[in-house]
């Protein structure tokens, strides 16, 4: 049974974000451009290619939800609009913390490799080339009066890049949704025609309106995730509102904490076929089947990709060594050795990316602009994207430089966040990783999560046996390969080549579950006897021993190798960032057949 919660969204400005129905308030540009917002011009490109977000049911009666916003366009036509019950507070968090949890806990594949039997041996290789923090916040709430036109300021303030206020609405009056469009366009809020139908239900319902825009002198360089706080029973995105400015097949992703497991009680539960992701390279299919399987769900579905205990996420955001280092600075005496402590600032806030090179943490460059001097003959934009290259060229006068000034923003703006949003997944006892993607014709249901504490830990780490079957004639790298499954399927191939995807027609969910707040959930629809029969009608042609053409050998395949570091991304959602597959082919372990051993295990 789904307990009854207040309709919470909050929902980034391109996604609908679990617990807190955000609503973004964007206008359409002149000029064609991704602008991220949930009321975009439909005529102009959107970039809602993922959303990201925590959730936690807290034990006091209130869901605590971090959003990431994802945003395109100009500064001054950025906004949301989340309806919201009470007057919620409202904090920001790190791009980074999200980036660390979601490279902790993304799905990994990994086959390990056994030899059965003898095979000839390789020939040699050819030689040659080849924040919490309630800011600035200034208590506007009061009664409604005559001439407030039915629209009551209870809150306001700003936090981070961020100016917002919390609006009650006269329910008594004839469309309280107009209302509150005629109050946002009149307090510079862009918003388009269509947001009263949109917001109209949830603001009958009793909710309150949370605004967010970007402060006067923001750019959208500093966008943030938000925190937010509110009264609710349980978590649930507002995905109803996304549709508005969602790509096809665009991807959700939400980590949601509590005492037990999280499962999605109003979607269905998708048990992936993972005979259709290339374990040999699984970046460029896991995404699609995904799509695949929740289709068949009828769009309508989340894949579990982790569920573990708490003490998984332990100093996952924010490691150890990395507060004590962070703390030591802060408690530090730092007059007359300015450039030291702009030294460290940068080492214990670098994240090293050896694709990209380093990488700050949020907030940085904003603090530092805040209190050095633009370099005289350097342009404006030049020192603030690279402040740090400035330092180090000598070109920066810092003589002015107050540093329990500079630490106390600091403090507030870099670091504060990346500790509150630690100490959210400290809270519980449990999170759970879900997964799936939406069109906007499938966002006619709002997902709701709710706890079970029947269901068992679920690893993200997904390890399986291929047994390479050698005889004489051929190499390991030319002989035939099994793979078996706990589902009982038996994948069989040759070379570097996984056998299945998804043109087969082979389902992409080995079985659909209806979660409740107990039990193991009832199965809709079990594809598994039908997948292991497909399977078995699909076995490829096996070459014979002493008729391998050496060009068809694979690409690359040796005996011990393949990838063992894929990494990867959520096909066609680039901005999810590097689900970490593992698709390493090591660990080999031969097994010797005995006189009349049928090669099976």
């Amino acid at each position: 049974m789904i307990r009854r919660l207040p309709v919470v969204a909050a929902v980034s400005a391109c996604a609908a974000l679990p617990v807190a129905l955000a609503v973004a308030l964007v206008a359409a540009p002149s000029t064609a451009e991704a602008c991220g917002g949930m009321f975009c011009d439909a005529t102009q490109p959107v970039n809602q290619a993922a959303e990201r977000i925590i959730f936690t049911d807290n034990p006091d009666g209130t869901v605590t939800a971090v959003v990431q916003i994802l945003y395109q366009g100009e500064a001054d036509r950025f906004g949301w609009l989340l309806p919201v019950p009470g007057i919620p507070s409202f904090g920001i968090s790190s791009n980074t913390a999200f980036s660390r949890l979601q490279a902790a806990t993304n799905p990994t594949y990994r086959l390990n490799t056994i030899v059965e039997g003898e095979c000839d041996p390789e020939p040699p290789p050819e030689l040659g080339g080849g924040g919490m923090d309630a800011g600035s916040v200034s208590d506007a709430s009061g009664d409604a009066d005559p001439g407030n036109g039915g629209v009551t300021v209870l809150d306001s303030g700003t936090v981070g890049p961020y100016d917002y206020v919390v609006l009650e609405l006269d329910e008594t009056l004839p469309d309280i949704a107009d209302l509150a469009l005629d109050w946002l366009t009149g307090n510079n809020y862009q918003v388009t025609s269509t947001a009263p139908d949109l917001i109209r239900p949830y603001l009958e319902d009793g909710m309150n309106l949370l605004a967010i825009r970007l402060t006067k002198n923001a750019d959208t360089g500093e966008i943030r995730p938000v925190i937010l706080n509110y009264e609710s029973d349980i978590p649930m995105i507002p995905i109803k509102l996304t549709a508005v400015a969602a790509n096809d097949d665009m991807g959700v992703m939400v980590w949601v904490g509590g005492a037990e497991r999280a499962v999605p009680v109003n979607y269905r539960a998708l048990e992936l076929n993972e005979t259709l992701i290339n374990w040999f390279n699984p970046a460029p299919t896991y995404n699609d089947v995904v799509i695949a399987a929740a289709n068949e769900s009828g769009g309508q579905g989340f894949v579990t990709e982790m569920a573990e205990t708490a003490d998984s996420f332990a100093d996952l955001v924010l490691p150890e060594w990395q507060r004590d280092d962070q703390l030591s600075i802060l408690a530090d005496d730092w007059t007359d050795r300015e450039g030291e402590l702009l030294d460290r600032l940068m080492s214990a806030s670098q994240d090293l990316n050896s694709f990209s090179g380093p990488v700050f943490w949020d907030g940085v460059n904003d603090v530092l602009g805040r209190h050095l001097a633009v370099p005289e003959g350097v342009d404006e934009d030049d020192f603030y994207s690279c402040i740090f290259c400035y330092l180090h060229w000598s070109v920066t006068d810092i003589a002015g430089l107050d540093p329990a000034t500079l630490l106390g923003d600091w403090d507030t703006t870099v670091w504060q966040p990346m500790v509150d949003t630690q100490e959210i997944l400290d809270s519980v006892d449990w999170v759970t990783r879900m997964y799936t993607t939406l069109s906007a014709a499938e966002m006619t249901v709002d997902p709701v999560f709710d706890f079970n504490p029947d269901l068992e830990t679920y690893s993200n780490n997904h390890t399986r046996d291929r047994i390479i079957e050698c005889e004489p004639g051929y190499t390991q790298r030319e002989a035939p390969w099994r793979v078996e499954f706990d589902s009982g399927y038996v994948v069989r191939g040759q070379f570097n080549t996984w056998p299945l995807d998804l043109s087969s027609g082979i389902p992409a969910n080995s079985r659909i579950l209806a979660m409740t707040t107990s039990g193991e959930g009832e199965v809709i629809t079990d594809n598994t006897g039908t997948i292991a029969e497909l399977i078995v009608q699909q076995a490829p042609d096996i070459i014979p021993p002493n008729q391998v053409n050496p060009e068809n050998g694979g690409e690359g395949l040796i005996a011990a190798g393949g990838c063992s570091e894929c990494s990867a991304t959520h096909a066609g959602n680039a901005p999810l960032g590097s689900i970490a597959f593992v698709a390493g082919l090591f660990l080999i372990r031969r097994r010797r057949r005995g006189p009349g051993a049928s090669g099976e295990l």
